[in-house]
């Protein structure tokens, strides 16, 4: 949900959008129509020929820049003072809300605005209004005239003549400006001041922590930090937009407004209801410091939690004819206030029915998608032994203060017939007790508030019926049955598979995991026998979501991927995105934790493979160089064969024709040793060749 900073209204009314449920909730307004006549449930819808009370135009928070907030005119994010003062000018009526986190930016621009209208009054064409939203905590230690009365009501008087609360001491100063700068019958700036209570309603605000924790039933307990014991004063969201509408069409006499509902809730007793309607049912008070510890809360919103006072609301009670959303308080009102703060935030449960042949994979996927939706997977067989074992656990309680003997006597009594049911049923359990059973666990808080997937169950058309249909509500003229929409799955999809593919990989399992997954040929081959015959009975159970209009997806499954990402990715893309609070900080650790050893994993692979590589090129270059050195030599041996083959005619030669004259000339020049060797061996040479 949205908030209004401020808002301006054709009447054109400026706004400062912080919350949007407010400046939502006029636009809806309809001109000519008065507030006493005004639906008590308003809407977005268009308004057809009828024309809107007022034009809304203002700044929104930075904080809500990207969202859609088509009751705005025009918005504004972080206008110059010139701009600002010119918008201002245009409207009819200024609203800036300082109720709750208001920054010290925003409590400065609101003193800036009052101000700068005051100046320019000589200018204004038609009287204006100035609306400031304030909050009770100006003087949230306001005293009672009884202080003998704990619980004492305080008057508007009382509560406007309380002690300035030292942390809010700007925003009374600013209420202050406002009461005096718009005082005057005939001024043409009329100033009022509403003081807003805690504010509820849509995404909870200040209590959205409690519901966050009761939603997400992560704790067995929610956390309460403090007594509880305090008062704290509260309205609805609307209902105070319910009053800015009523103080700018009434225009009352009293320029300062308490804007509370009836209620008188402590701190406990809100906490305790939220736990009770959305969560585990239980609350664990803590130390205060606790809440800053765990970062459930900022200190200066404990300031507003740890507020006491019990304020009687005189002016909206005896001059507005209001119609209340919320007039007695969160506490009576909180299973509307529940579906509201779901709806606004989009925590809706995912229901999904996942149907197929044996070892088709079924089990496999709903994991998947379970871890991908952060919902709850449904198997029959775990469902009953872990409804067993709860009976067991309360039968045998030692503690009679938490457990009474009415429950303990109830609890035995389920015990027995489920006992009784396997001894005659050879350890399986009537298809009567598993109804009870299964919808107990489908109708449990955890499976309402994010969603399951029934795993292989129901498997025929008369199960389905029993489990889902609304027996009491059945209507014979209605031709579309009466179910039970909070357990029914919303998406229903049929893996899809032949049984040569099936067959074929049942056969590849190892020994024990198909014992373990009664897979075995004696066991796989009747269970696919069976569902091929409820598959093509006369009534199937596909037969029956068609019916309820709830149309099967078919998916075939025709590779063994054991990921079954092809699978994964048709039905998030049929279902959608996830409608929960995303991953808790611990878990998004592990995934980047996994993440991170995965990328580890993955570059130590690429290492080692492009190592592999690399040796593998290294040692078939080695092994080709050592072939060619062995080719080399074995070439130059047969090289050098063929030159002594070549060689030895003319070897012969030289040493009958040549080598008996040259060895004698050589003998013969060692004996002599001539001055000149080579002109003497050259003449022996040719004396010899001439004596011959």
């Amino acid at each position: 949900m949205g908030c209004f900073e401020s808002f301006h209204v054709s009447a054109p009314l400026f706004c400062t959008v912080r919350r949007a449920a407010g400046p939502q909730f006029l636009s809806t307004c309809v001109a000519g129509e008065s507030s006493e006549d005004a639906e008590e449930e308003e809407t977005v819808a268009s308004t057809g020929d009828k024309i809107p009370a007022f034009e809304i135009v203002g700044t929104v928070s930075s904080s809500f820049k990207g969202e859609k907030m088509r009751f705005l005119r025009e918005r504004y994010t972080s206008p110059t003072k010139d701009l600002l003062l010119e918008r201002l000018l245009e409207c009819d009526v200024v609203v800036y809300n300082i109720s709750e986190n208001a920054t010290q930016q925003l409590v400065e621009e609101a003193t800036w605005a009052i101000k700068a209208l005051h100046t320019q009054l000589e200018n204004f064409k038609s009287q204006k209004m100035f609306i400031l939203v304030s909050t009770v905590m100006t003087r949230a230690v306001s005293k009672s005239q009884n202080e003998d009365e704990k619980d004492s009501l305080l008057t508007e008087e009382e509560f406007r003549r309380g002690s300035s609360h030292p942390n809010f001491k700007k925003h009374k100063n600013l209420e202050r400006l406002v009461l005096k700068l718009g005082r005057g019958k005939k001024s043409k700036l009329k100033g009022y001041v509403v003081a807003s209570g805690l504010q509820y309603g849509m995404g909870e605000n200040l209590f959205h922590y409690f519901f966050k924790m009761s939603w997400l039933m992560h704790c067995p307990k929610v956390p309460i930090f403090g007594q509880g014991t305090n008062h704290i004063p509260m309205i609805h969201v609307y209902d105070l937009a319910r009053v800015i509408q009523h103080v700018i069409e009434l225009r009352p006499k009293s320029k300062y407004i308490l804007a509370v509902d009836d209620s008188k809730n402590t701190l406990e007793s809100i906490v305790k209801m939220i736990s009770d309607t959305l969560g585990p049912g239980e609350i664990d008070r803590l130390p205060e410091k606790e809440a800053i510890t765990m970062k459930a809360f900022q200190p200066e919103e404990l300031e507003y939690l740890n507020i006491n006072l019990c304020l009687d609301a005189f002016i909206i009670k005896d001059s507005f004819n209001l119609h209340w959303r919320s007039e007695y308080g969160m506490v009576k009102n909180m299973e509307n206030i529940v579906n509201e703060y779901k709806d606004t935030r989009q925590l809706l449960p995912i229901r999904i029915c996942l149907v197929g042949p044996p070892a088709v994979g079924k089990t496999t996927v709903a994991e998947k998608l379970c871890s991908h939706y952060q919902i709850h997977h449904i198997k029959i067989k775990e469902v009953i032994e872990e409804k067993i074992t709860q009976l067991k656990e309360i039968v045998h309680c030692s503690d009679p203060e938490h457990v009474s003997q009415e429950v303990v006597a109830a609890a035995q009594t389920q015990l027995d017939k489920i006992t009784r049911s396997q001894e005659m049923n050879s350890g399986r359990l009537a298809d009567c007790l598993v109804f009870d059973i299964l919808r107990e666990k489908l109708n449990s808080k955890p499976c309402r508030n994010q969603g399951f997937i029934l795993d292989g169950y129901p498997k025929t058309y008369e199960q389905a019926s029993l489990l889902f249909l609304d027996e009491d509500n059945q209507e014979s003229k209605v031709k579309k049955p009466v179910y039970q929409q909070e357990i029914t799955p919303e998406h229903v999809m049929v893996l899809e598979a032949s049984d040569d593919f099936l067959t074929k990989r049942v056969q590849g399992l190892p020994e024990n995991v198909a014992e373990k997954m009664h897979f075995t040929q004696d066991e796989f081959v009747p269970r696919l026998i069976r569902y091929r015959q409820r598959s093509t009975a006369e009534e199937t159970l596909l037969d029956f979501f068609d019916e309820l209009e709830i149309f099967p997806e078919h998916i075939e499954v025709t590779t063994d991927d054991p990921e079954y990402k092809d699978v994964i990715k048709k039905i998030t893309e049929m279902v959608g995105i996830p409608k929960n609070y995303g991953l808790s900080p611990w878990k998004q650790d592990e995934v980047h934790r996994k993440e991170e050893e995965e990328r580890k994993q993955k570059l130590a692979a690429e290492a080692a493979e492009k190592k592999r590589r690399n040796e593998a090129v290294l040692g078939e270059m080695a092994a080709q160089y050592e072939e060619w050195k062995k080719n080399l030599s074995k070439v130059k041996r047969e090289e050098h064969e063929l030159l002594e083959a070549h060689s030895l005619p003319l070897r012969n030669y030289l040493m009958k024709y040549v080598m008996p004259s040259l060895t004698e000339a050589m003998v013969d020049c060692c004996k002599i040793k001539p001055e000149d060797p080579i002109d003497f061996l050259a003449e022996h040479l040719l004396r010899n060749t001439y004596y011959r």
